[in-house]
């Protein structure tokens, strides 16, 4: 069996996991921790880098002590690090990468970078209800809006994504309309829980587009259309009325674009995942199109939904098994903010 301790520091959570793999088996989550900075960032109303990239330095040292603990292993048992390369804010891509390779150093273990989309990607495989390949993949988090087709680990072809806003940042933007906190997204989907979902005809964008690719921006502006028509101090009624509108929208396109690459590629399997596979209603209505369909559709645990380090160790420890990556005993690191998924198919980076 193979121990890969997996630190994910991307942009706000700082994560840290053990994963244990086996030859032709599936991803076992061993132990882990997480820490959230909501809390910290939420005076702010969005994510602050450098405060981010600070609190990452704060954390990660305590939190990799807190899963080895939990998992009754020590850095004795670990037998590679893996760390997030990218993409991500690059001060904080840049703490756990250097703490991930300076940890590897001390112990003499090789490391491997990881792509954070294929972390998400790959996260459903330390599920119970773990996916089969071939599949399609709707990876749909704050920045990443995407349909993937998946024949394998590492085997990825892009077959739609966003235009402009992801479905996460039109969660977020228009909860920002409504004057709710932050993060903006899970409280308009609290908000929406009151509300009437055809109170407000809101736009789906690109919706009978007949291609794969997405667009939020329009919806963004109508909903602010919406609210400046409000009156002055609007009832808790109406606002949640054009919060469950909103969010009836965003979830529509979403799930019916899915359909479309299940009939494009003829698959019956379907794997969602990435922070907003979280939504309530969007697995309740992935679900009753998924099964009227006769397809399989299949998610992350809902803890694993948000940025973590089990999903980062268990993304290196499929393309390890898979012989797609090997783990190296270079300590000179860099990081990619930016960094499409698309070109990793015909391998993995190290260190």
């Amino acid at each position: 069996m193979t121990v890969v301790l997996g630190i994910e520091s991307s942009c706000d959570e700082t994560g840290v996991a053990l994963v244990e793999i086996g030859p032709g088996g599936a991803p076992r989550l061993l132990g882990e921790a997480l820490h959230s900075q909501v809390a910290m960032h939420a005076d702010y109303g969005g994510v602050v880098p450098e405060l981010a990239s600070r609190d990452h330095i704060r954390r990660v040292i305590p939190l990799a002590r807190q899963a080895l603990e939990q998992a009754q292993r020590t850095l004795a048992d670990v037998d590679f690090i893996a760390y997030t390369r990218g993409p991500g804010l690059a001060g904080a891509l840049l703490v756990g990468a250097g703490v991930a390779c300076a940890l590897a150093a001390a112990r003499d273990l090789p490391v491997l970078g990881v792509h954070h989309l294929e972390g998400h990607l790959l996260s459903p495989f330390l599920s119970d209800d773990a996916p089969r390949f071939p599949f399609v993949a709707l990876l749909v988090s704050g920045g990443h809006t995407q349909l993937m087709r998946v024949d394998g680990v590492g085997r990825y072809a892009l077959l739609g994504e966003t235009i402009d806003d992801a479905a996460g940042e039109a969660f977020d933007k228009s909860a920002k309309l409504l004057g709710l906190g932050y993060p903006g997204g899970p409280a308009l989907a609290r908000l929406a829980e009151a509300g009437r979902a055809d109170a407000y005809a809101l736009p789906r964008p690109l919706l009978h587009s007949g291609n794969l690719d997405f667009s939020f921006a329009g919806l963004k502006t109508a909903v602010l259309t919406q609210v400046r028509k409000l009156p002055a101090g609007p009832d808790a009624a109406t606002r949640a009325d054009l919060a469950a509108s909103t969010q009836a929208a965003i979830v529509d396109v979403l799930v019916k674009k899915s359909l479309a690459a299940l009939k494009a590629t003829g698959l019956n399997r379907l794997v969602v995942a990435g922070g907003v596979s979280a939504n309530r209603l969007l697995r309740q209505q992935m679900d009753a199109a998924c099964a009227a369909r006769r397809a399989r559709v299949h998610y992350p645990e809902p803890r694993l939904c948000t940025d973590n380090g089990a999903m980062i160790a268990a993304a290196a420890a499929l393309r390890w098994q898979a012989g797609l990556a090997r783990p190296e005993r270079r300590y000179a690191f860099d990081v990619k903010p930016r960094w499409p998924l698309e070109p990793i198919s015909q391998g993995g980076p190290a260190c």
